[in-house]
């Protein structure tokens, strides 16, 4: 008995091999990407550990990044990325770490958590960009247009003003924001459901309330301190991170890429349509909601280390679906590479200019100002080009 063909049948294939179902990771474009975005952080993590206060040859810095005594000590690498607490429950080593070079300490200390720091704010934003747009059927939203970057900017300045004792648990805070405003953002867009165009319209109208709130915490900051720190916070910047904000994102990050990569297929069900997806027995609602709270939770992590960085939800899922299509298979695993391109090259970027401007090998210009000076233009130029623009 030979099995029935599917494509008459309209039944799926009775049994699929692991070449077949994994094949779509061979597509070249998405290859292509992938390359190119490493390419461009390998590149950009280079250029960004060659400047600093502390001045070394651009080949001296470069050679501290792969240091054997690091690389290759799992005690070095456990401290940096897990804290020297668990490094040493986990290898039950008490003794003195073996002495470092000036130039990989000042490299590894210092300059490399920024790199790692840019790398997961790019991949959280990139796929909570994209989780929304399937979710809201609707290729402008993101984070900060659906306003969950204002709502988590806000919890967090609240954390930082009034709420001091909340200062340690800024990734739930920065969660907990987001996802209220996120809420409000829904019940404002919904009548007898949602459109694109009311999400966008709900999404600026609370954007535009939660910055104003924003704004007014200022006056409550006595301490220069902290208002300096809220100004980072609302700019959006990866100045003075260093490995306590890396192991604050990377769990979270971590969770939040693997349910972004497993909900793959119920992202491209979502695309069909509500009834469709009902009709394929997709409890809508529920899967709505929990996809919505990954895409929070992504997201307001990255706010919760570096701040509202704007658009890099928007522009990197836009760019990856125009180059890969609209397969959530291949769109995660393409944000997943695109979004740290983008966010190291920003950061290069930033620091090139001011130094261009400065002469200062040290200056630290917001890493937002130059997302917002990249995503506005394309924000325009998407307006301009395509006259359905909106619901995917």
């Amino acid at each position: 008995m030979t099995e029935s063909d599917p494509s008459t049948t309209g039944a799926p294939p009775r049994t699929q091999t692991e070449q077949d179902r994994f094949s779509w990771l061979l597509d070249p474009a998405l290859l292509t990407l992938c390359f190119v975005s490493v390419a461009i952080v390998v590149l950009g993590g280079l250029l960004q550990v060659s400047f600093g206060a502390y001045t070394m040859p651009i080949g001296k810095a470069w050679q501290s990044v792969i240091d054997a005594d690091v690389l290759f000590d799992i005690r070095w690498l456990f401290k940096f990325f897990f804290g020297e607490g668990l490094m040493r429950s986990v290898t039950g080593y008490q003794g003195e770490l073996p002495n470092l070079t000036t130039g990989t300490l000042v490299v590894w200390n210092i300059r490399m958590p920024r790199v790692f720091v840019a790398i997961f704010v790019g991949m959280n934003l990139a796929v909570s960009g994209a989780i929304f747009q399937a979710v809201t059927r609707n290729e402008l939203a993101s984070p900060f247009i659906l306003g969950v970057s204002s709502g988590a900017g806000l919890t967090i300045l609240l954390s930082l003003v009034v709420f001091t004792s909340l200062s340690g648990l800024l990734p739930l805070v920065a969660a907990l924001g987001g996802a209220t405003a996120f809420f409000i953002v829904y019940v404002i867009a919904w009548k007898n459901g949602t459109s694109p165009v009311r999400l966008v319209l709900a999404g600026v109208i609370v954007s535009t309330v939660f910055q104003s709130l924003q704004t007014a915490m200022f006056f409550f900051a006595t301490d220069l301190g902290v208002v300096q720190t809220a100004i980072a916070w609302t700019t959006g910047s990866l100045t003075g991170v260093g490995w306590e904000q890396v192991r604050m994102i990377l769990p979270w990050t971590i969770i939040s890429m693997i349910l972004a990569t497993l909900s793959s297929r119920q992202l491209n069900v979502l695309l069909l349509g509500e009834q469709t997806a009902k009709s394929l027995g997709m409890a809508v609602e529920k899967i709505r909601f929990a996809l919505s709270g990954v895409a929070v939770l992504a997201a307001a992590t990255s706010i919760a280390v570096a701040g509202i960085v704007s658009f890099v939800g928007l522009i990197v899922p836009h760019l990856v679906r125009n180059l890969v299509g609209s397969d959530y298979k291949k769109l995660i695993v393409g944000c997943l590479f695109a979004g740290p391109a983008l966010m190291v090259g920003a950061d290069v970027g930033a620091r090139l200019g001011l130094m261009a401007v400065t002469g200062a090998n040290n200056g630290q210009l917001p890493v937002g100002i130059v997302t917002g000076l990249v995503g506005g233009p394309y924000f325009l130029y998407l307006m301009r080009k395509q006259q359905q623009l909106g619901e995917i």
